[in-house]
C-alpha cells in the first residue's frame, strides 16, 4: 500500500541487505551494486565488490537485495559509527588514491529562485510493507511517461518462506508518483528471471511463476496499452526463457518451451502454434525471418558435438530451409548471420557468415589466425563488422579486424587490442557521430593506453591531452587515456563512455591524463563536444551521469565509496560550469540514475535508500524534473551550423572530410539554456570529398605501415593467389591492398587499383557441357604489357615442358618395348587439395576441402 508523508513524499520500506542494478545498454539509466562491507552498512559493488555487471534491455533496470544480509549491514554501519565517535580524527584523505595533474572547474552558484523551482518540482516516491527482493523498473512507450515498476523475488520457494509477493506499480508522471495496479494481474506472482518483456510500441508481457507439476501450461499477462489493462491468456507450454518480442510489429512473438518447442504467436499472444521440436537457440532475422538451431536426436550436448541444424523460415513457420548442418552455435548482429562449423572431425571450427538471410553464404577469411584462438564479435550493422581474434595463450589481447560489406574478407584493423581475463573489452561505438570508435589497446610495455578511429578502424590514434590539462615535465607522453569494461570489472570506474546520436559531438567519460591508464589515480570526468577529437576535464573523482535534453543537460551524482549522497550536480553548457543542488534533506547510499531511454527527457530520479531506526532501510526514488527550470523552448537563434570532424591542421579543402563526406550538423549553442524539445530531429548537411588513402582499408593478407600509412602485404601472404568460393563460383582476388571503407561515399582523387574477381571455374557443382561435350572457358582479357609479357612467359615456359614430356615418354616406351619382361602397372589414386582453395558444396552447404584455413570459435556468440 502507498503512504504518504507529505503531498508529494511517499515512504518506501524495504528489508533486506543487498542492492543491485543491471545496467542498460544505452546510457539512460546508470547504477551500481551494493555489498556488505566491513566499513560501512553499504558499499559500492562495481567500485569495490567484483561484480560483473549484466546488460539488460535498453528500457529496463533492476535492484535486488536480500533479506539475511541487511541486518548484518545494519550492525556494521552502527559498529563503525561507534569506532568513529571515539577515535580521534583523521584526514579522509589519507585513505584516497591520488588524483592526476590539476584542472581548473567552473563552479556557479545557485540562485534562491533555482533553488525554490527544483524543491517544487522533485518528487520523493517509495513503497510502503513491500518485501520483494527484486525490483524491476520498465519504461513503456516512447514519451508515454509511463513506467512499470514490479516488485518480486527470484523463487516462489521464499515466497513460502518469507511471506513474499509480487506487486506491480505504474506511473503515469515519469516517475513522480506511483499506483498499486496488481489487481490487473490477479496479484499473481511473476518471477524475476522473466521479469518484464517489453515491445515495440507500447506492448509489455508479464510472465506469472506456475508450477509445472499438474499445470498444462504457464500463463502472461499481455498488455498493449503501457499496463493501463492487462489480458490473461492460458499458455499450451512452459517458458524456459522470457518471451521475445519482433523488434517492429508488437503481435509478433516467439517462446522456447522447456522441452525444447519453438513457439509463436501473431496476435499478441492470445494464440499459440507450434513451429518446431528440438530448438536451442533463435533469432529475429530482417524482415519476418526466424532463424533457429535445432537437434535432430540426442539434445543432450548436441550444441557442444556441433550436431545443430541451422534452419530459417520466411513466412512465420508455414515453411522452412535448411541454412546449414552441423554448426555449434550461430548470431545476427547488423545484417549479418554468422555461424560456426566442423567441416573435418580433425579440424577446429570455422565461421561463416552470410550478408542475405542465410540465401548465400562464405567461409569468413581471417590472416595469421591460428586454431587457437578465439573470436569475438565486437559491433556490427548492415555495412561491416568488427572482429576480434585473441592471441593464443593468456595474453589478455589480440588484434582486431573489419569486414567488406559481405563479412567475409576481414583485414587487420588494430594489434594488441585489450581482451582481458573476463573476455571482455573496452570497445565502444560513439554514436553522437558517425565512424568513430574507442578502445584501449595493451602495448608492449604492458602499460594500457586509448586509441580512437574517427573512419569505422581505418586508422587508430591516441587521444589529445584535455585543453585544461597539464602533465608534470616528468612525464614522457601526455594523453589521456579512458577507462573501460576492463576498468569497470576491476571496480575502478561505475559506469562507461557515455554517447547518443540526438546529442551531436558529445562524448562523456572516465579516464586519467598522462603516458597511460592508470589504476593508482582517481578517475576524473571528461567530456568531448566534438566527438573525441578535444576533450576538457569537468569533474574530480568518479560520477554516475545521464544525457538529458538531448545534451543540452547533463546531470551527475558523484560516487561515494563511503558515506551518502543529498546532490547533484547540473550542467547545461556541455560540462562547462556545474551547478549544484541538494535534493533532499536526509541523505541516502546511491543506487543509480534512471530516466527515460534516450536523451529528450527532462527528468531524472536518483535511486537509493537510507537506514531507519527500526533496523529496516528505507528504499528512495528522488525525481527531479528540470523542464520547470529550464522553461524556454529554444529558437533559430539558439542553434549553430558546426562542421564535423574538423581541425586546424591539414589541407584546408579536406577540412571535415571522413568517410568520403563532409557533414554540417545544426545543433545547440553550448551558451543556449533552453529546451529542445520532444519532438527535436537531428539535422545536418552532406557535401561529397576526393578519395585518400585514409579512405580505404587494407585488403585481405596487408597490413597498414605505421611510418607511411601504405597497405603492405603481411609476410606469409606474400607471392599467394587468394582464391574464394563465392556463391557457386572460384573467385580469384587480384588486388593492390586497397579497399574502400564501408558506407565510405568518396569520389575521385586516390583510385588504387580495386579489387577484381574474375571467375576461373564454378565450385561446389560439376561444369554444365555445352553442345560439343565441353565446358566453355571463360573469357579471359590480357590488357596490360606486363600481363602479355607473363602470358609469353608461361606459354613459353609451357612448351618446354610439354617438349620434355614427349622425349621423357618415347624414351620410356622404348625401354618398355625391349625389355624381356612384361612391365606391371601399379595406379592409385591421388587426391589434390589446394592449399588456398575452399571448394563449397552449395546444395549439402559442407566443404569438400579439409585443409581450408581453420578457426575456432569459442565463445562466439557469449
Amino acid at each position: 500500500m502507498l503512504m504518504t508523508r507529505e503531498n508529494r513524499f511517499h515512504q518506501l520500506y524495504l528489508t533486506g541487505a543487498e542492492v543491485s542494478q543491471s545496467l542498460l545498454t544505452s546510457h539512460t539509466v546508470t547504477g551500481i551494486l551494493f555489498c556488505p562491507s566491513s566499513d560501512m552498512v553499504w558499499t559500492l559493488l562495481l567500485l569495490f565488490c567484483g561484480l560483473s555487471v549484466c546488460l539488460a534491455s535498453d528500457r529496463t533496470v533492476t535492484f535486488h537485495r536480500t533479506r539475511r544480509d541487511v541486518n548484518q549491514n545494519l550492525r556494521q554501519e552502527l559498529a563503525r559509527s561507534r569506532r568513529e565517535s571515539s577515535a580521534p580524527s583523521v584526514s579522509s584523505s589519507s585513505f584516497r588514491l591520488s588524483h592526476g595533474p590539476p584542472f581548473t572547474s567552473c563552479p556557479l552558484p545557485l540562485s534562491p529562485a533555482e533553488h525554490r523551482v527544483l524543491d517544487d518540482n522533485t518528487h520523493e516516491t517509495g513503497f510502503n510493507g513491500d518485501d520483494g527482493s527484486h525490483v524491476i523498473l520498465t519504461w513503456v512507450g516512447d514519451g508515454t511517461g509511463v513506467v512499470l515498476v514490479l516488485s518480486t523475488i527470484s523463487a516462489p520457494l521464499d515466497t513460502f518462506l518469507d511471506g513474499g509477493s509480487s506487486r506491480l506499480y505504474r506511473s503515469t508522471d515519469y516517475g513522480k508518483s506511483f499506483h498499486d495496479i496488481s489487481s490487473r494481474i490477479n496479484n499473481t506472482f511473476i518471477k524475476e528471471e522473466f521479469g518484464v518483456s517489453v515491445g515495440p510500441g507500447s506492448s509489455v508481457i508479464l510472465t506469472a511463476d506456475v508450477p509445472v507439476v499438474d499445470n498444462p501450461g504457464g500463463i502472461i499477462f499481455a498488455s498493449t496499452d503501457a499496463g493501463a489493462t492487462f489480458k490473461f491468456t492460458q499458455l499450451p507450454f512452459h517458458l524456459v526463457q522470457p518471451i521475445t518480442y519482433h523488434p517492429v510489429n508488437h503481435d509478433y512473438l516467439v517462446a522456447l518451451s522447456i522441452d525444447g518447442s519453438l513457439w509463436l504467436s501473431l496476435d499478441s499472444g492470445a494464440k499459440w502454434t507450434k513451429v518446431h521440436d528440438g530448438v536451442h537457440s533463435f533469432s529475429w532475422g530482417a524482415g519476418v525471418n526466424l532463424f533457429f538451431s535445432y537437434s535432430r536426436v540426442d539434445a543432450v550436448d548436441a550444441e557442444e558435438r556441433g550436431d545443430l541444424v541451422l534452419k530459417t523460415t520466411k513466412d512465420l513457420g508455414r515453411s522452412f530451409t535448411i541454412i546449414h548442418e552441423d554448426i555449434f552455435s550461430f548470431g545476427y548482429i547488423g545484417a549479418f548471420l554468422f555461424f560456426s562449423v566442423m567441416e573435418d572431425p580433425r579440424s577446429p571450427r570455422v565461421m561463416y557468415f552470410s550478408s542475405d538471410q542465410g540465401d548465400t553464404f562464405s567461409r569468413a577469411l581471417l590472416p595469421s589466425a591460428s586454431t587457437e584462438q578465439f573470436y569475438s564479435i565486437l559491433d556490427g550493422d548492415e555495412d561491416m563488422l568488427f572482429m576480434h581474434v585473441d592471441n593464443p595463450g593468456d595474453t589478455f589481447f589480440g588484434t582486431m579486424y573489419t569486414s567488406d560489406d559481405r563479412g567475409i574478407l576481414f583485414s587487420k584493423s588494430l594489434e594488441r587490442h585489450l581482451f582481458d581475463g573476463h573476455r571482455k573489452s573496452d570497445f565502444r561505438n560513439i554514436t553522437s557521430l558517425r565512424g568513430v570508435y574507442l578502445t584501449n589497446k595493451l602495448d608492449e610495455d604492458g602499460r594500457i593506453r586509448s586509441v580512437i578511429s574517427f573512419n569505422r578502424g581505418g586508422k587508430w590514434r591516441q587521444l589529445k591531452k584535455p585543453e585544461n590539462v597539464d602533465c608534470s615535465e616528468q612525464t614522457k607522453r601526455c594523453n589521456l587515456h579512458v577507462h573501460g569494461e576492463h576498468s569497470r570489472n576491476n571496480r575502478i570506474v561505475p559506469m562507461l563512455a557515455l554517447s547518443d546520436p540526438t546529442a551531436v559531438g558529445l562524448v562523456i567519460a572516465h579516464g586519467t591524463v598522462g603516458d597511460s591508464l592508470s589504476s593508482s589515480q582517481h578517475p576524473d570526468v571528461f567530456v568531448s563536444s566534438d566527438g573525441g577529437y578535444n576533450w576538457r576535464a569537468t569533474l574530480r573523482g568518479p560520477h554516475h551521469y545521464s544525457i538529458l535534453n538531448s545534451g543540452g543537460l547533463i546531470v551527475a551524482v558523484e560516487a561515494q565509496r563511503e558515506g551518502q549522497v543529498k546532490t547533484i550536480k547540473f550542467s547545461t553548457d556541455e560540462g562547462q560550469c556545474w551547478k549544484l543542488y541538494n535534493f533532499t534533506e536526509q541523505p541516502f547510499f546511491f543506487a543509480g540514475l534512471a530516466s527515460e531511454p534516450g536523451t529528450k527527457a527532462m527528468n531524472v530520479s536518483v535511486w537509493g535508500f537510507r537506514p531507519e531506526e527500526d533496523g529496516q532501510p528505507m528504499w528512495v526514488a528522488v525525481t527531479i524534473d528540470f523542464q520547470s527550470l529550464i522553461t524556454r523552448e529554444c529558437g533559430d537563434e539558439d542553434y549553430e551550423e558546426w562542421l564535423a570532424h574538423s581541425t586546424e591542421q591539414g589541407d584546408p579543402e579536406r577540412n571535415g572530410c571522413v568517410l568520403g563526406v563532409k557533414e554540417t550538423y545544426r545543433r545547440l549553442k553550448k551558451q543556449s539554456v533552453c529546451r529542445n524539445g520532444k519532438s527535436f530531429v537531428v539535422t545536418k548537411k552532406q557535401t561529397s570529398c576526393l578519395c585518400v588513402r585514409d579512405d580505404y582499408l587494407c585488403d585481405y593478407g596487408y597490413y597498414r605501415h605505421p611510418n607511411t600509412s601504405e597497405c603492405i602485404r603481411q609476410p606469409d601472404a606474400a607471392n599467394k593467389t587468394l582464391e574464394i568460393c563465392l556463391e557457386g563460383q572460384e573467385d580469384e582476388l587480384l588486388t593492390a591492398g586497397y579497399r574502400k571503407v564501408p558506407s565510405d561515399k568518396c569520389e575521385g582523387g586516390f583510385m588504387p587499383h580495386m579489387a577484381v574477381q574474375t571467375v576461373i571455374r564454378p565450385c561446389g557443382v560439376k561444369p554444365t557441357p555445352n553442345s560439343s561435350g565441353w565446358s566453355t572457358p571463360p573469357d579471359i582479357a590480357f590488357d596490360t604489357p606486363r600481363e602479355r609479357l607473363v602470358l609469353m612467359l608461361v606459354c613459353a615456359g609451357a612448351g618446354v615442358i610439354v617438349l620434355l614430356a614427349i622425349v621423357s615418354a618415347f624414351l620410356a616406351v622404348k625401354r618398355v618395348v625391349y625389355k624381356d619382361r612384361t612391365p606391371v602397372y601399379r595406379l592409385s589414386k591421388l587426391q589434390i587439395q589446394e592449399e588456398n582453395n575452399c571448394v563449397t558444396d552449395l546444395e549439402s552447404g559442407t566443404s569438400s576441402n579439409g585443409n581450408c584455413q581453420h578457426d575456432s570459435d569459442d565463445d562466439l556468440i557469449g
